[in-house]
């Protein structure tokens, strides 16, 4: 693992940067943290990653002042679709296609906020996007996933944010007919694959990690990943 400095329109941030073994080239993944920030579950993430053969990077969103100072700026940003935040997840993906060991091929997976900016990026240039319980954004999918990447969804049918959440945009990418692969997993609620911290009030708050709901979404977003990455010529931000 290395911690890196991404440079974007805006200054530069910090970042994580995983680099699998062997040679290349590889596919890269940006992934996006949850509203507690870039924390270890998140790079370990990367790392596994990386041991399945993927180039991935991880930028803080919030390194310009910490969780509290930058999550509503963060948050704006998601609701209005551009915005620095954006900016950020484009230099990250521009690092990895930037790469001569990278195909240019990227994906993104995001978690909880980060699974908005997933699921809103899916127009962006990426060739996959792998949203995590994303914030409720029911009224705008339509809108959200209009021109999309394919797209491999997971949500937790007790988180109390999601209501319903996976069957809508299901629906909608059906219709759109964008390939997807979205799944809500019973017994299960928010953060389930990132390990929100406090894991006791999490719980009763409807939050909680559940390692064989996160194996099975793993196994699908991989699987998902390999097929639209490893297969397919590499998108442009502008295509």
């Amino acid at each position: 693992m290395t911690d890196i400095t991404l440079e974007t329109p805006n200054g530069d941030i910090d970042a994580v940067l995983e680099i699998p073994t062997g040679d290349g080239p590889r596919p890269g993944i940006v992934v996006i943290h949850d509203g507690f920030g870039l924390r270890e579950p998140h790079r370990e993430i990367a790392r596994q990653m990386a041991e399945h053969g993927y180039l991935a990077v991880v930028p803080n969103l919030f390194a310009r002042g910490g969780v509290l100072r930058c999550i509503l700026g963060v948050f704006r940003d998601l609701m209005a679709y551009q915005g620095q935040a954006f900016e950020d997840i484009e230099a990250a993906r521009k690092l990895l296609s930037d790469r001569p060991d990278c195909t240019g091929a990227i994906g993104i997976a995001g978690f909880c906020i980060g699974g908005g900016f997933a699921l809103v990026a899916s127009t962006k240039g990426f060739g996959a996007s792998s949203p995590f319980y994303p914030p409720p954004l029911h009224s705008r999918y339509a809108e959200i996933v209009d021109g999309a990447c394919p797209i491999v969804a997971s949500f937790g049918q007790r988180d109390p944010m999601n209501r319903g959440s996976g069957p809508l945009l299901e629906k909608v990418l059906t219709e759109k007919g964008i390939p997807h692969d979205v799944k809500s997993y019973p017994h299960t609620g928010h953060s389930f694959a990132d390990r929100a911290p406090i894991q006791t009030l999490a719980r009763i708050m409807g939050f909680g990690q559940n390692e064989e709901a996160t194996a099975d979404a793993w196994r699908r977003v991989y699987a998902f990943f390999d097929q639209h990455l490893q297969t397919t010529a590499p998108r442009t931000a502008d295509s």
